[in-house]
């Protein structure tokens, strides 16, 4: 079974930049598509980015894309999120999540993920 944990979050000031961590446990990375979301206070859970273990391809939301980077180091068993630019509106909730399916056709959804960290703060404030 795959266990994952987030890392990073912060309080950070607008503009500037963060990188979140996601390390896994339990069975190889590369079997899974891995993605991040994020949940703001009162708001839906978000889908951000998500990587094909098929073909490593990544796909972005609109609203980061430009912005927000994520790579994953199978062998490190870990994925990163690295974001710039930082708005307000990014404030949120941070999760990484892993599915053994097809999961990251845009956009991904929440459901089609079993495995899921416990979220890390970000909080995007002058």
């Amino acid at each position: 079974q795959l266990q994952l944990v987030e890392s990073g979050g912060a309080l950070v000031q607008p503009g500037k930049s963060l990188t979140l961590s996601c390390a896994a446990s339990g069975l190889p990375l590369e079997l899974f598509d891995i993605a991040w979301f994020r949940q703001a206070p009162g708001k839906e859970r978000e889908w951000v980015s998500c990587r094909d273990h098929y073909d490593g391809g990544i796909n972005y939301a609109a609203a980061v894309k430009g912005r927000f980077t994520m790579f994953t180091n199978n062998t490190k068993k870990a994925s990163y999120l690295q974001m710039d630019s930082l708005e307000p509106e990014d404030t949120a909730v941070y999760y990484c999540a892993a599915s053994r399916w097809d999961a990251c056709t845009p956009p991904a959804k929440a459901s089609v993920f079993g495995a899921w960290g416990q979220g890390t703060q970000v909080t995007v404030s002058s």
